[in-house]
């Protein structure tokens, strides 16, 4: 997101933009808009308003500008997760109970740990603890830590090391970047990663804000379903997964959004292999520019009579142990645009 005449300014200047519009009552400025600022540089990002404000927009909705924030109730979520992993394993409880019991590397029992956690940094250092000291924290998690984000930004530690394998992090790693995904600097690195250092053609930073929630192209991805519906009649949850998924791969079965659009295989002459092996690169921003993509809208144009949307906010309901009320990504990216556009404002209120 680049405004229009836009003039990059010094480092000092964007430094103190950006402290400047953090919302009221933040603390550390200077650091914020250091890392933020840091960031940007070391992906190239321009220090725009726009993109300074989206990034603010999504750390206040995620953390409110806390390094690690607590969470309400996670001592209970972590012992729900621990009992459904021990019924998954065949474990009884009170071999659990026993092993909870042992002495942890900083002197307090594992239970005692748990009874007392509040952050997610917390949480995921007991489960670190836990896996590489008892021989059941194996058996329970297989040597992958069940906390699976955090951070000012929520992101997800799996993204931090794909980007990381991509992208050379910047600064040095003290542990693993998992930890570094706590940190205020790795934080905010990785969640600006996530926001802004992909390529989307949006026409509103609204589609990113659910992409950041929903996965990249999610919003794109939506848009051409909702399309596929308007060609069809069939109705498809606009979800942004083309194909179905497996344990986070691609399945052999078709989907219900490719079966839909097998149904258009003759209107847009196109094989059913045609199809699929479009809609396999539906993650990447190289979906755009296949046939399959192309034939599509140029069909709904037509027969809507204007352009058909090009994005879509995806109707996901929002699962997570956290999470004590409906939520979805719609509601999530208007929370988000909400402060993002308040954010702007101070930019032009000094």
């Amino acid at each position: 997101m680049r405004t229009p005449g836009y003039v990059a300014p010094t480092p000092a200047e964007a430094r103190a933009l950006i402290a400047r519009v953090l919302p009221p009552g933040t603390t550390n400025r200077a650091a914020w808009a250091t890392d933020i600022y840091a960031a940007f540089g070391a992906m190239d990002i321009a220090a725009t308003p726009e993109n300074i404000c989206a990034v603010v927009g999504i750390t206040d909705q995620e953390s409110n500008f806390r390094v690690d924030p607590a969470v309400p109730g996670l001592s209970s979520i972590a012992w729900k997760e621990i009992d459904k992993q021990r019924e998954r394993a065949g474990v009884p409880s009170l071999v659990l109970q026993a092993a909870l019991l042992i002495t942890s590397p900083n002197g307090r029992s594992y239970k005692e740990r748990l009874d007392a956690v509040k952050t997610e940094q917390q949480l995921s250092d007991i489960f670190d603890d836990f896996i590489g000291m008892v021989p059941m924290g194996r058996t329970f998690f297989a040597d992958r830590n069940p906390v699976r984000t955090g951070g000012p930004m929520q992101v997800s530690v799996a993204f931090a090391e794909s980007h990381a394998a991509s992208r050379p992090y910047p600064y040095p790693v003290t542990g693993s970047l998992r930890n570094e995904v706590f940190t205020r600097r790795g934080g905010m690195y990785f969640g600006i990663a996530h926001l802004l250092d992909y390529p989307a053609s949006y026409d509103s930073p609204i589609y990113r804000f659910a992409d950041f929630n929903a996965g990249h192209y999610a919003s794109r991805n939506a848009g051409f379903q909702n399309a596929v519906t308007l060609l069809t009649g069939i109705p498809l949850a606009l979800d942004g997964d083309l194909l179905r998924y497996e344990q986070g791969q691609p399945s052999k079965e078709p989907g219900s959004t490719e079966l839909a659009t097998r149904t258009l295989a003759r209107r847009i002459d196109m094989s059913n292999a045609d199809i699929r092996r479009d809609l396999e690169v539906g993650r990447t921003q190289q979906f755009e520019k296949t046939r399959l993509y192309g034939a599509v809208f140029a069909l709904a144009d037509r027969v809507g009579g204007q352009p058909a949307p090009r994005a879509v906010l995806p109707k996901i309901v929002l699962q997570s142990p956290k999470i004590t009320r409906k939520l979805t990504t719609d509601w999530f990216a208007n929370r988000v645009h909400a402060r993002y556009r308040a954010c702007l404002d101070r930019t032009s209120n000094p």
